[in-house]
């Protein structure tokens, strides 16, 4: 006795390998949040998971001397947060290291 319907078609096999190698959805969304007084937060969202994010944050904080750490956010997945308004650094950061290409970049804020 074969069960056959073991052989069917994955819908899940091409979200395993990603459409674009490198990003989750295709963009990498860079937002800013603004928190009390003067202060902000700058937040990545969308990089891929085979990227090692505590590095990229280590590597960020030295920098852009900010602080920074990686949150697990229930709807986005992990998310790099850096302290004050980085969105421009992050967005040069990311295209110099080849992480991200220029158009899968999405800036939002202000």
């Amino acid at each position: 006795m074969s069960i056959q319907n073991l052989n069917t078609f994955d819908p899940f096999a091409d979200a395993i390998k990603g459409t674009d190698e490198d990003v989750q959805d295709g963009l990498v969304h860079i937002r800013i949040q603004q928190r009390n007084g003067r202060k902000t937060l700058t937040t990545v969202q969308g990089l891929s998971t085979n990227y090692d994010l505590k590095k990229i944050v280590r590597t960020c904080k030295k920098e852009f001397a900010c602080n920074g750490t990686v949150i697990e956010h229930p709807e986005y997945g992990e998310v790099l947060q850096l302290q004050g308004d980085q969105r421009e650094n992050i967005c040069q950061f990311l295209t110099k290291m080849g992480l991200v290409k220029q158009d899968q970049l999405k800036v939002h804020g202000f």
